[in-house]
């Protein structure tokens, strides 16, 4: 009696599966689908696919179908492209703005923070926010990036000896750790000279699974994967644990502070003897009114932890791959150090300033030329709060868009020989075709990364410090990309190190 019932229910879920799939279908117009197999959609694709071939299984299915295609799974459309005119108006897009659905696995550790966000949360925070990037609070910034990078190259001169890879993005992920924790919360944590303390621990092993997941949603689910939830839950509380505690110190510094200290000259709160006073990304939640109130702890947690997690892991991607890019192209090396060493001399000890960082046209175009071969977040994602109608084609809302930034930095129809390594097409329009949002490392429109250019001051003032030190060597391992949230290498950064000779 119970097997005709459930080939019942099976025949009406097939049924209703096929007419909403033909809807779709019909909607999305010249859109290929990837598979037709109903129910599952393409799990059995998805099975082909993991971070370490993301890059080449993604650009045989582009090969296949095109510069966009569509797929279903589990009752959810996806569309993944690299068209100008739908990463075009997607991006440039005020009303839609809400994140793809596999962004809320990380929503245990980021809570509703910027990243997250949507509406009018989002509007609200992105207001409050945005002036913390302000070039003069940035200024303030680059004496943290100069100073702690000196711990970096301390460390460094051991691994100097020319001959040994030194796999960089281990040192300059605990270098990055260091500042974003000085600059956001205004605390100095020394993960550079303590990186097995808990907090580093945590921080390391909950970035690991998060990325896991990240492309590999089934991790999500406690019961495949409970030990791995287990570690999840117990490092997220280690790192709210600090932050809640950090918060609570800082809003009893402001609430004592001396009467006669402006904001531009917030105490700062670490071990640095004689550092120069400077407002922390904590301090401007902080003092933040919404409606004539304070935020809750919570939001500001939130968004400390966003800024945390946003501004370690990926500027370790993007300064470990450049310096592994100028390792195998010397005579780029030689120029970026020249144009160095021309404005900066020969003291080693000379620090390095706001205006010196605006002096760096070449090095300028190595970042940007870096980022756009190994650009630290391979792709982004939308869904659609409204439908978006484009030409002969119609993707409904609830859709979840995946843009490949990966491919669109590689495309041919952008740029010119694209998988070189070539600066200067970044100073010669005649080596690059793009056009609108097809440069676009830190994504583009309203939801572009907000941290950017703190981002590109801490990658310049690290990359001078390195190359002013030492020369960078072609050894080890040649990079395997692994593609999680983001971009990493499965073998390491591999570089060789040479303490650099003057004359």
């Amino acid at each position: 009696m119970l097997w005709p019932i459930l080939l019942a229910v099976f025949a009406i879920l097939l049924v209703a599966d096929y007419s909403r799939r033909q809807k779709v279908i019909a909607t999305l117009g010249n859109i290929p689908l990837v598979s037709h197999i109903p129910f599952i959609g393409t799990i059995a694709v998805l099975f082909q696919l993991n971070p370490d071939n993301y890059d080449r299984k993604w650009h045989e299915f582009i090969l296949r179908y095109g510069k966009t295609f569509g797929s279903f799974l589990l009752g959810m459309v996806f569309v993944v492209t690299t068209d100008h005119r739908i990463v075009d108006a997607l991006l440039a897009s005020n009303e839609n703005l809400s994140k793809n659905f596999v962004y809320k696995m990380l929503t245990s550790w980021l809570g509703n923070g910027l990243l997250l966000s949507s509406g009018k949360s989002w509007q609200t925070m992105r207001k409050i926010i945005t002036p913390t990037f302000h070039f003069k609070i940035l200024e303030g910034f680059v004496e943290v990036f100069d100073r702690q990078s000196d711990a970096l190259i301390a460390k460094l001169k051991s691994k100097a000896d020319g001959i040994t890879p030194v796999n960089i993005y281990e040192p300059v992920g605990l270098l990055t750790l260091d500042i974003i924790a000085e600059t956001a919360m205004g605390v100095v944590i020394n993960a550079q000279s303590d990186s097995k303390s808990d907090l580093i621990q945590a921080v390391n092993e909950v970035t690991d699974i998060m990325a896991n997941r990240f492309v590999r949603p089934h991790l999500s689910f406690q019961l495949l994967a409970w030990n791995t939830h287990m570690k999840l839950k117990q490092g997220i509380n280690v790192m709210h644990a600090f932050t809640e505690r950090i918060i609570e110190e800082r809003k009893q510094s402001l609430l004592h502070a001396d009467a006669r200290h402006t904001t531009d000259e917030m105490e700062f709160d670490g071990d640095g003897i004689g550092a120069k006073k400077r407002l922390a990304f904590l301090d401007v939640l902080l003092q933040a009114r919404v409606d004539g109130q304070p935020l809750l702890d919570k939001q500001i947690r939130d968004e400390v932890n966003t800024f945390m997690f946003e501004g370690h892991d990926t500027t370790t991607s993007a300064i470990s791959f450049c310096l592994y890019a100028l390792s195998r192209h010397p005579e780029i090396q030689d120029k970026v150090f020249e144009e160095i060493r021309s404005n900066l001399g020969d003291d080693l000890n000379r620090r390095i300033s706001y205006a010196d960082l605006q002096k760096m046209n070449y090095l300028n175009c190595v970042i940007k030329e870096s980022l756009r071969l190994f650009p630290p977040i391979p792709a982004v994602g939308r869904c659609l709060d409204r439908e978006l109608k484009l030409d002969d084609f119609t993707i409904p809302r609830r859709a979840n868009v995946v843009i490949l930034l990966w491919e669109i930095l590689r495309d041919p129809d952008n740029f010119v020989d694209p998988l070189s390594f070539k600066p200067d097409r970044h100073q010669n329009e005649g080596n690059t075709k793009a056009t609108g949002y097809s440069n676009i490392p830190f994504s583009a429109g309203p939801r572009n990364c907000i941290g950017q250019r703190f981002a590109l001051y801490e990658m310049r003032t690290i990359l001078i410090k390195i190359l002013r030190n030492f020369e960078l060597l072609p050894l080890g391992e040649e990079v395997q990309v692994s593609m999680k949230i983001v971009l990493r290498s499965k073998n390491g950064v591999n570089i060789g190190l040479k303490p650099r000779q003057y004359q």
